[in-house]
């Protein structure tokens, strides 16, 4: 077992960090929906879908 590990370092490494990535935007993307940001942070009026957004509190 220790072998395969060892053998397969760089892929472990490098799926790891693309697990810490993803999991922390999807926590920033939770976050600000609750506090109600947007989710691109630019100004609606230029949006083509800005009628369909929710208003901001």
């Amino acid at each position: 077992m220790f072998d395969w590990i060892a053998e397969n370092i760089g892929t472990l490494l490098v799926s790891v960090i693309l697990a810490a990535a993803i999991v922390l935007t999807v926590i920033k993307l939770i976050k600000n929906k609750k506090s109600g940001k947007t989710s691109c942070g630019y100004s609606c009026s230029h949006c083509p879908l800005s009628g369909s957004c929710r208003k901001p509190k």
